[in-house]
């Protein structure tokens, strides 16, 4: 029959914690309960392993002292309901018994059982088994809450990172969107281009505008690092490029007729970089190629800042890589842009593209430089379009070993068809 016993005066230094006792011998588990009444702790006695089963799944018991040999219910076989109804809830499971065999003392531990106490016990020895217990106990409770609280946090933290996601998905399909027209026709013009960010969001942006009936204006960007900060400064130059206002557009004038020229590509290279240089609160820069294409006669007015060399295939195949040196923009007060004019010709196709391209590596370290992008130009020479554009980044990737980039890709290809 089970009773329950408190202590009138427990131990103030003892932390007071149910324990169960659990013996078919009322003697011996009236002895057992009250020396624990002595020491501060407040116990519950069961007659048997079924009984103490019904206490167990009335409230949380942590510390059980129960016997071995009982009828019904053995020790063993309680200690092995017990901690399967734990389920793994802290707890330590004292096992009386008058056996010193290892096999039999195996198989206590194999139930479940935490330490083992000899009949008749010593009270010295039983109070060292129960302060150990409630270390363990403690110890398993204090993993227990920080596990818990640390799922808490990774439960935060990863619907925080959901919720970034999900932002970034929408960031990029904003800046996808500041490039409208990956593909279009302008006269015997055909204008490609090549926009794939390494991450969600990027620091690379291509893209056109219109100067008039025959002129339109392309370019090439690549601002330092990358991440939300880079890919919010390509909307910046976006804005400031953009032929949805041409009166804000920085690179265009009015001419004398009410319609628009574009100004010397070197002149609005300079003005961008003033208006980055005037932002203190700015620390990013960009490299960049600004071309103003005549779509009537082919010439092509090409300025870059610190941009990759463009290059130029003609229709022989022959590989032209113009050597413009040149700062960054954003970096000088005072930055220099070099210029060329260029001529294409039919069959002739000119590329301006940021350092994702040529600097490319292999799983050796090699950069795909140059050498290799002339090599993939030359490869696909018959190629026109977005099918060249596609060709170009799969090469990219069978170069560097995969179609995940550690830098941005973006490219703009002009062919005279």
């Amino acid at each position: 029959m089970m009773t329950r016993e408190t202590p009138k005066l427990p131990d103030a230094a003892m932390v007071v914690r149910p324990v169960l006792v659990v013996d078919d011998s009322r003697a011996q588990r009236r002895l057992v309960a009250r020396t624990l009444q002595k020491w501060g702790y407040e116990t519950i006695e069961a007659e048997t392993g079924e009984e103490a089963m019904e206490i167990c799944a009335r409230e949380p018991i942590d510390i059980v002292i129960s016997d071995w040999m009982m009828p019904g219910m053995s020790g063993v076989e309680f200690c092995r309901a017990f901690r399967k109804d734990a389920d793994g809830r802290p707890a330590y499971f004292i096992l009386l018994t008058a056996q010193t065999e290892r096999e039999v003392l195996a198989e206590g531990l194999e139930s479940g059982a935490d330490d083992f106490l000899s009949k008749p016990f010593s009270s010295v020895e039983l109070r060292a088994r129960l302060r150990a217990g409630e270390r363990v106990v403690n110890a398993q409770k204090d993993l227990a809450g920080k596990n818990e609280a640390l799922s808490v946090a990774l439960d935060d933290l990863s619907d925080a990172y959901a919720a970034i996601d999900r932002d970034l998905r929408g960031a990029r399909v904003f800046q996808e969107g500041l490039v409208p027209d990956r593909h279009f026709h302008k006269g015997a013009f055909e204008v490609s281009m090549l926009f794939r960010p390494s991450g969600h969001v990027g620091g690379d942006l291509v893209g056109h505008f219109k100067i008039n009936d025959s002129q339109i204006g392309l370019y090439s960007v690549d601002v330092s690092g990358h991440g939300v900060a880079s890919a919010l400064m390509t909307a910046r130059i976006a804005g400031y490029l953009s032929d949805a206002a041409p009166e804000r557009n920085i690179a265009l004038i009015p001419d004398e007729n009410g319609a628009y020229a574009m100004e010397s590509a070197d002149l609005v290279l300079a003005k961008l970089n003033e208006l980055l240089c005037a932002d203190a609160e700015n620390d990013l820069y960009l490299t960049m190629a600004l071309a103003n294409l005549d779509t009537t006669t082919g010439k092509v007015q090409l300025c870059q800042a610190g941009h990759p060399s463009p290059v130029i295939q003609r229709k022989s195949g022959k590989i032209e890589f113009l050597e413009l040196f040149s700062t960054p923009i954003g970096l000088l007060d005072q930055g220099e842009y070099a210029s060329a004019d260029i001529q294409l010709e039919p069959g002739d196709r000119l590329m301006m593209y940021s350092d994702g391209i040529t600097e490319s590596a292999d799983q050796d370290g090699n950069l795909l430089d140059e050498d290799g992008l002339a090599s993939i130009l030359t490869g696909n020479r018959t190629i026109t379009g977005l099918a060249l554009v596609d060709a170009l980044v799969d090469e990219v990737g069978k170069f560097s070993g995969g179609l995940e980039f550690d830098d941005d890709l973006s490219a703009v290809v002009v062919e005279l068809r």
